[in-house]
């Protein structure tokens, strides 16, 4: 098990991962949220996610069917993770996060098709 550490711009917000098998399963996806912050994403057990620093600095937004739970930092505004809708026991996390990560190098990405889970009216 590999662990990596990852923070906001601002640093406010730390966290560290656990991988199995490295970076694997890199994604972006088309929803309209993730469309917008262009993010590169992997996912872990919640187990394997650890927030270290920043949880009352975080803010959330939930949209759609509320399930996800997407979380950015309240003083940068960037993305740092997420809890996931089709499975609420894993984390999201924004790869570009990670320290010593550079995704403009990473070619292995594959794109999600989120917009398949989006309903015609949501509920606010």
């Amino acid at each position: 098990m590999e662990t990596k550490s990852g923070s906001c711009h601002c640093q406010s917000i730390t966290f560290e991962i656990d991988l199995e098998n490295g970076l694997e399963n890199l994604r972006r996806c088309n929803c309209s949220l993730c469309r917008r912050k262009n993010a590169i994403m992997a996912y872990v057990p919640m187990g394997q996610f650890r927030l270290l620093t920043g949880e009352h600095g975080l803010t959330s937004y939930q949209w759609n069917t509320r399930v996800a739970q997407h979380f950015f930092c309240g003083r940068c505004g960037i993305y740092t993770h997420h809890r996931r809708r089709l499975n609420p026991d894993e984390y999201g996390f924004n790869v570009a996060c990670l320290d010593e990560i550079d995704p403009n190098q990473l070619t292995d990405v594959t794109v999600f098709d989120g917009t398949q889970l989006s309903v015609e009216t949501p509920e606010y």
